[in-house]
């Protein structure tokens, strides 16, 4: 951390109730945009940062729980390879969605691309067995 002339020792801690911190909690992760077409819900998410493999779809009980799972560690060293500073962010973030209980794991698409998680849900659907399934990402 630099210090600087006008730092003050509570810059930091003003940061934590500005909007620049706010958007990057988990709370204001997985913003969805939900439309219907055409006999589907289409479930466009925004996963900013958050690589496919590290994102889970579950179906269970009629709903679907969209899970986001993010760590970094991050490390700073001065010219003699001293560590000045190192920071580590783990967390995780979920949505539900009440899907009904008649739709099946294979009605479920999803895809992604960009930071952009879009899933497509049929508004009806066949009763089948009642167990988690976890559906593929694309």
């Amino acid at each position: 951390m630099k210090f600087y002339p006008g730092y003050r020792a509570f810059d930091l801690f003003d940061d934590l109730f500005n909007d620049n911190y706010a958007s990057k909690t988990p709370a204001n992760l997985l913003k969805t945009d939900i439309t219907e077409k055409n006999g589907y819900y289409e479930l466009n998410m925004e996963v900013p940062g958050i690589n496919k493999k590290d994102i889970q779809l579950e179906l269970k009980d009629g709903y679907l729980k969209v899970t986001a799972t993010r760590n970094s560690n991050n490390e700073e060293k001065d010219d003699q390879g001293r560590i000045v500073r190192q920071e580590r962010f783990s967390g995780s973030c979920s949505r539900s969605f009440y899907v009904g209980d008649n739709v099946r794991q294979q009605d479920i698409k999803a895809s992604f691309e960009n930071g952009e998680l879009k899933i497509t849900v049929p508004t009806q659907a066949k009763k089948e067995e009642e167990e988690t399934k976890y559906i593929p990402i694309l």
